[in-house]
């Protein structure tokens, strides 16, 4: 499995992850489908379907979305969970997957 491919799905684990969490603990079935949806681009950019570039491509947009998404809700909660844990990981990812653009 390639690096890529390891923190794409680690990204997304993360993701359904907490919205997993938001059904269980507050009985949000927005956040489970919403993390759901949202998963799936995710989870076809790292599957290897797409050309490599396409992959990279949905999976850098997406990611970028859900920071953009993230930061806002972070911002005005001002709470480290889920928010804040999210946005951090999408930085860090968004970081990461920029550094495959130029293979």
């Amino acid at each position: 499995m390639s690096p890529f491919s390891v923190v794409l799905w680690s990204y997304t684990a993360l993701l359904i992850a907490g919205g997993l969490m938001g059904f269980i603990k507050a009985g949000s079935r927005a956040s489970l489908v919403a993390s759901l949806i949202c998963a799936i681009p995710l989870m076809v950019a790292g599957s290897g379907w797409l050309e490599p570039v396409t992959g990279r491509s949905l999976a850098r947009w997406t990611v970028t979305l859900l920071l953009i998404l993230f930061s806002q809700r972070w911002m005005r909660s001002r709470k480290l969970m889920p928010s804040g844990l999210m946005t951090l990981a999408s930085i860090i990812t968004s970081g990461l997957l920029a550094g495959w653009e130029k293979d």
